[in-house]
């Protein structure tokens, strides 16, 4: 099953990034992501064997949420890069904290997500431990937050 997600994953992203939609690359597309399912699906599923179906649904519902936090994010680091007092609002730390998440795709998820917000980068993770880097207090404050909250929901049924 796991062979199977990975499959589907793979393509529908390689036909997002291609742009390509004739039979030509459509079938190299098919080959080149069933091979790379094939000898590297437990590199997406990997420790988690509760299986993958019931996160798709959560993961859905999460990405845009996730989309509109990035566009937040984005508006709040252009403000701190065009204001005159730029280095009086910025203050960089590095936060760490434990999570609640168990699964390990629920921790890579909360890593990735973070990491994608701009002003913010996940610098490490140590079992439950999570070090990340945050541009401004505010932002650093609000670690882990609803994020960590969305992404338990999405991936282990649960906040």
């Amino acid at each position: 099953m796991a062979k199977i997600a990975a499959f589907f994953v793979m393509l529908a992203f390689w036909v997002i990034m291609s742009g390509m939609f004739d039979p030509f690359h459509l079938t190299l597309g098919v080959i080149s992501c069933l091979l790379v399912a094939w000898f590297s699906h437990s590199l997406l599923f990997y420790g988690d064997s509760r299986g993958w179906g019931g996160g798709i649904l959560g993961v859905i519902l999460y990405l845009p949420w996730l989309f509109w936090q990035i566009v937040l994010a984005d508006l709040q680091v252009t403000y701190l890069v065009l204001h005159p007092r730029m280095l009086d609002l910025i203050d960089p730390q590095l936060v760490r904290f434990r999570t609640t998440l168990k699964r390990p795709i629920s921790k890579v998820t909360l890593a990735q997500s973070i990491t994608l917000t701009p002003g913010t980068i996940t610098v490490s993770i140590h079992e439950d431990e999570f070090t990340v880097y945050a541009l401004t207090r505010s932002t650093a404050e609000g670690l882990p937050g609803e994020m960590e909250r969305r992404v338990a929901a999405a991936l282990e049924g649960g906040a």
